[in-house]
């Protein structure tokens, strides 16, 4: 596991209050229905289907999300794009709430951190797909084009939620 440290101070804060000082996002989307859905769905966020189901997805340094493991996506077409190195920070294992939250390391274009969950909410049964983060841009280039990049990372926040459910 990689020893680069992390890009941004506020390691850990999507598990609760967001800082100040980064862009908000924050996606909810009911996936399906079921304690057996939501079971399934769990285990595909922590063996990153999220990601390799979005087509970003590189390679992960252990097949299941767990603290330490380094993880690389790949942002773009080919070879026209940026390999975007991150960091699980923490897992989430609650009996209504899994997932798991990485930060990124240095040569991502941001800066900051994001969640991956499921939510199962008994009330009706309901699951939703969840994804959570804040971030800046980080080099001159993503910067410059911090529009697109917001238009980019909601754009894939569908894709990832999209990526769950029965196959």
């Amino acid at each position: 596991m990689s020893q680069q440290p992390f890009t941004y101070p506020d390691v850990g804060a999507t598990a609760g209050e967001f800082p100040a000082g980064y862009h908000h996002f924050r996606l909810r989307r009911r996936i399906g229905s079921g304690r057996a859905f939501f079971d399934q769905a769990a285990e595909q966020v922590l063996t990153y289907r999220m990601q390799r189901g979005s087509g970003v997805f590189q390679n992960a340094t252990t097949p299941e999300a767990r603290p330490g493991t380094d993880i690389t996506v790949h942002i773009g077409v080919g070879p026209i794009g940026f390999t975007a190195p991150c960091r699980v920070v923490y897992v989430v294992d609650q009996p209504n709430r899994r997932g798991f939250a990485y930060g990124t390391l240095p040569g991502h274009p941001l800066r900051g951190e994001e969640l991956f969950a499921v939510e199962y909410d008994p009330a009706d049964d309901s699951v939703y797909g969840i994804i959570a983060s804040f971030s800046n841009p980080d080099p001159w280039y993503a910067r410059l084009g911090a529009p697109v990049v917001r238009l980019v990372q909601r754009w894939f926040s569908g894709r990832y939620i999209a990526a769950l459910g029965p196959r």
